[in-house]
């Protein structure tokens, strides 16, 4: 019988081949037979998970949330075994022009905010919680622009917060919203002139991905949980790997980090479609 770890992934980025085929390398030198599948889209790797043909899964904030309700929806329960340094307590950004009249959420009744995906938990989903919550309901007292790049991605790439960005510094869009990290990266680029936009709101913290596996799952998932977990930065093959995926260290997963994006997507049904029909 192959024993054989397999690991599910989406491929957001280029990248992602050579991360697990690096990870993989180094997994099997310890001992560990593991190997990965990549699907084109968070819902099929959700689907494939629960259906048993991964045994783990490399999980966006939203996929996490799929797997919990449709997991439990077939009498299992998942559990958040690692994630990065870098996923933990993370704030997304409102952004307005400088010099503007928009100097915090109020100031943005009756105009048009730049968003990411529709799927994208930092660049959507938690910023448009901060408006309903603050009394500006998306679509009666703020009108949305989307920005759906790469649908099914979950916001795991810096597409549609650059295009919300570029909305913004053209005059097209009154806000834009995006996670605070890619505020920093745009700066940098000049995607964002310096002075050019203040910052009106910042969410609560939050957290983003995680590894995630089913109750039931094969043995050799605690020993890919350990593996990970010991993983060094100071280990000269894993460390250009680290770098890429983003991360210097493997931490514990937790889950109390999802609590404002639970509020979101309850809130505006975004999970209720899909889940409807699995």
């Amino acid at each position: 019988m192959d024993d054989t770890l397999i690991l599910g992934a989406v491929a957001y980025d280029a990248k992602v081949v050579p991360i697990w085929d690096g990870f993989r390398a180094w997994f099997v030198e310890r001992g560990l037979a593991f190997d990965y599948v990549l699907y084109t889209n968070y819902e099929r790797q959700v689907e494939a998970h629960v259906r048993g043909d991964v045994h783990v899964a490399w999980n966006s904030p939203l996929a996490w949330l799929e797997t919990v309700r449709l997991a439990a929806k077939r009498g299992r329960t998942a559990q958040a075994i690692a994630m990065r340094d870098t996923d933990r307590d993370l704030t997304s950004v409102v952004l307005a022009r400088e010099g503007g009249p928009i100097r915090a959420l109020a100031d943005l009744r009756g105009k048009r905010i730049g968003v990411g995906a529709a799927d994208s938990p930092q660049a959507t989903l938690i910023p448009l919680l901060a408006l309903a919550e603050a009394g500006l309901e998306p679509g009666r007292d703020v009108e949305v622009v989307r920005h759906d790049v790469l649908l099914g991605k979950h916001g795991d790439h810096v597409g549609g917060e650059r295009e919300a960005v570029r909305a913004l510094v053209g005059g097209t869009v009154d806000a834009a919203c995006l996670i605070d990290g890619n505020r920093l990266a745009f700066a940098r680029e000049g995607l964002l002139p310096a002075g050019a936009t203040r910052v009106v709101h910042v969410t609560a913290p939050y957290d983003h991905c995680n590894m995630t596996a089913l109750d039931g799952g094969p043995p050799a998932a605690a020993r890919f949980r350990e593996l990970l977990l010991a993983m060094s930065y100071d280990d000269p093959q894993v460390r250009p790997l680290l770098d890429m995926e983003g991360l210097k260290a493997w931490q514990p997963g937790r889950t109390s980090g999802y609590a404002l994006l639970e509020r979101a997507v309850d809130r505006f049904g975004t999970l209720d479609a899909w889940l409807a029909v699995q």
